[in-house]
């Protein structure tokens, strides 16, 4: 029988398909509760009047490009009077939501990075925090201000120190006090004066969320050591183990029931009243579960381990001192972790402790319910304990460094050592093989031998790329042939005569010949200026030709800049072309007409003067699903960044770098990957300030996925070498 104060599993919940990162408890529907996950959405979980006590979902909510990771509660007003839910993401924004639809009601855009926590204000204000380093206070759909720390009427008023790690989150206790927790481990209470009244030890790894309970009498904390702890009175009164690696949150219903989230994609119910506890079956499958998942001793309260001092199973007939109490055992070649229940005198079973970094032996490693070859320990040396990372040599150990730095919130910073550390110890296990020689990129055609292999190479063929990449291949008796079956069906307005059309024929010819003894006559580039502005589902011919004479210096210096609002109206005429519900055809005739116009002086400066409205409209095809269109885009930002390189203009290279960013989410033709890495690589070589802005947009880890891309090769070798620009 449990004890009346201690916690039990009440239900768990499926329906997440990644980690779920964010709960809060709701105001209506009564006793329901908001998720957010990995997953991209949010859920609303509303109790069940069925016998089985759990939850249903009665809502999903859409509307991220990105992992969701945290989520509050507005309160209701006259305009709203359930509330509205406001979701926080690694995209950057904030999308609020209604009960009523799935799609947001508005969202807030203004943050650069992740934005990782939010907080209802008075006066129907939302705070919000982000990786970026800044909060914001929201109004009516807009930021009113920057703020961070303790601020009063906009002003600092007060800074809190003592963590000695970075704050994971914060709880009010009243308007005197709250709560905060960190990756040093501890839990502090503090004065809004800037005293720190009590530290709260008894984690054993980073500590990622507090929920205190209404009446102010206690709290709760979850965090990386797979554990949810009640405190109460000033210690921890009771702790419960989960088999998942990171307990990423919680949150406490109005009935004091405990809802925890985790890298399992469950969210857990825990409650304290006998009725609505799980069934006998379901509380000894969850023990069972628990008991089936690997422990490695140095991300726990383990210790040093030496299996011939281990005493065996007559250890757990002597009671534990303390709720929590960890005990090792050992079973034959195993060695058993339990930990003692004060509710239930008695030692549970809560894993198989499993070796440290050099562990390797021939069985298999059962790790969060799947076998692994290894499972390593790693020192990221930040002040917090060691990690688990799980690895099969069948595996990619760039792609592994890479999961493991996302999923326990670790800077890319870090992807190197990870991987290198992985192929170190599963003794030099690589994929992949040297290229036998080097090719331009972007051409195919061979080059001198090179000695280049992944990382270990002295040369860069790939970047800075300051040259323009252009679109050149031409069938001139191809395009004429549809331009004239096209012509033939034009609206009377339209039709071109036989005279224009030998005219643009002749312009196409000599714009194509380099050694053609016409050039282009003022005539012909005027018609041809007037000829693009053909209805738009028979323009794309003209475009072509368009794409082609724009090389031709007489062509480019015309529209270009002869006279500065021909440049400006040609921009704005490809531009409203490049229109999202625009023809694909023309989207991507147009972008390569952008990307042909750096082959001149006058067509560079022209884009470098309307640098932000064309990035600007270029971004907006990033969710395009048309491969040549992305090819056109990523040329278009490297053609950009090659322009940039070595000049001071941060701005512009943010913008650069936040389009290919934005490109890379969407894009999957490995030709458009590849020259979005070059111009990343552009734009931050030799460039210290453009590689901290690259950083602090998390562009390591999104292109971490690329390192052991081998078909093409050039993939893999260019992200690489950009990730060690990054270093």
């Amino acid at each position: 029988m449990a004890s009346p104060n201690s916690y039990k599993l009440s239900c768990s919940i499926p329906g997440h398909e990644m980690d779920v990162r964010g709960l809060a408890a709701a105001i209506f529907p009564d006793g329901a509760f908001m998720s957010v996950s990995r997953d991209r959405t949010g859920r609303v979980w509303v109790p069940n009047s069925s016998p089985d006590r759990g939850f249903t979902e009665m809502h999903c909510m859409t509307g991220h490009e990105n992992f969701v990771s945290c989520v509050c509660i507005i309160a209701p007003s006259d305009t709203y009077p359930r509330g509205l839910i406001a979701t926080g993401g690694n995209d950057h924004n904030i999308c609020v939501f209604t009960l009523d639809q799935p799609q947001p009601l508005f969202t807030l855009k203004g943050h650069k990075n992740t934005v990782c926590a939010l907080s209802s204000g008075k006066f129907g204000t939302l705070l919000s925090g982000s990786w970026d380093t800044t909060a914001k206070v929201w109004l009516n759909e807009k930021f009113v201000l920057f703020t961070i720390k303790l601020w009063k009427a906009g002003r600092c008023e007060k800074t809190f120190t003592g963590h000695e790690d970075c704050v994971r989150g914060l709880a009010v206790v009243s308007d005197l006090e709250f709560f905060s927790c960190s990756n040093d481990a501890t839990i502090r209470r503090w004065l809004v004066t800037g005293e720190c009244v009590q530290v709260y030890y008894s984690h054993t790894n980073y500590i990622y969320s507090l929920a205190v309970f209404p009446n102010g009498q206690g709290f709760v904390s979850t965090g990386e050591d797979r554990t949810l702890r009640i405190w109460k009175q000033g210690d921890c009164q009771q702790t419960i183990r989960l088999p998942a690696q990171s307990v990423w949150c919680c949150c406490i219903l109005p009935n004091g029931d405990i809802a925890v989230g985790a890298s399992d994609g469950l969210i857990r119910v825990f409650t304290e009243v006998e009725d609505r506890m799980a069934s006998p079956q379901d509380l000894q499958a969850f023990e069972d579960e628990l008991s089936k998942t690997t422990i490695d001793p140095k991300t726990g309260d383990l210790g040093d381990i030496k299996m011939e001092d281990l005493p065996g199973r007559e250890h757990l007939e002597e009671p534990g001192n303390r709720d929590g109490q960890t005990r090792l055992i050992k079973e034959g070649q195993n060695v058993e972790a339990y930990q003692w229940s004060v509710a239930d005198s008695r030692w549970m079973k809560i894993g198989d402790v499993v070796g440290g970094s050099n562990q390797q032996t021939s069985k298999k490693v059962n790790y969060e319910g799947k076998e692994y070859d290894f499972v390593f320990t790693i020192d990221i040396n930040e002040g917090g304990p060691s990690m688990k990372l799980p690895y099969n040599v069948t595996d990619d150990p760039w792609l592994t460094a890479h999961n493991f730095l996302q999923k326990n919130e670790l800077s890319p910073m870090f992807l190197d050592q990870v991987a290198n550390f992985i192929i170190e110890n599963t003794k030099g296990h690589t994929l992949g093989a040297a290229a036998p020689s080097a090719a331009d990129p972007f051409t195919g055609r061979a080059t001198e031998p090179s000695s280049y292999y992944r990382l270990q190479t002295s040369t860069n063929i790939y970047f800075p790329k300051t040259d323009s990449v252009t679109f050149e291949q031409a069938n001139a008796t191809q395009i004429m042939a549809k331009l004239k079956e096209l012509n033939g069906g034009a609206p009377g307005e339209y039709r071109l005569s036989e005279e224009v059309l030998e005219s643009l024929e002749k312009l196409l010819v000599s714009v194509c010949n380099p050694c053609a003894s016409e050039q282009p006559t003022t005539e012909q580039i005027s018609l041809l200026w007037k000829t693009s502005h053909w209805p738009e589902d028979i323009v794309f011919p003209v475009l072509d030709i368009l794409r082609l004479a724009v090389r031709h210096p007489q062509v480019n210096d015309s529209l270009c800049g002869g006279d500065a609002d021909d440049g400006v109206a040609l921009c704005n005429h490809l531009l409203s072309l490049m229109k999202p519900q625009g023809r694909p055809a023309n989207q991507m005739l147009a972008l390569r007409i952008l990307c042909n116009c750096f082959s001149g002086w006058r067509g560079r400066s022209l884009l470098l003067a309307q640098r932000e409205a064309v990035l600007s409209h270029a971004a907006d095809l990033c969710s395009v699903c048309n491969k040549n269109i992305h090819i056109a885009l990523a040329t278009l930002v490297l053609n950009y960044a090659g322009s940039l390189h070595g000049q001071p203009d941060l701005e512009a290279k943010a913008q650069c770098l936040s389009v290919a960013s934005a490109a890379l989410e969407s894009v999957q033709d490995k030709e458009a990957v590849f020259r979005l890495l070059v111009a990343l690589g552009t734009t931050v070589a030799s460039d210290q300030t453009a590689q901290d802005l690259a950083k602090s947009l998390g562009v390591m880890s999104q292109i971490a996925k690329y390192t052991s891309v081998t078909d093409p090769a050039k993939v893999g070798e260019c992200c690489q070498l950009v990730l060690k620009e990054l270093q």
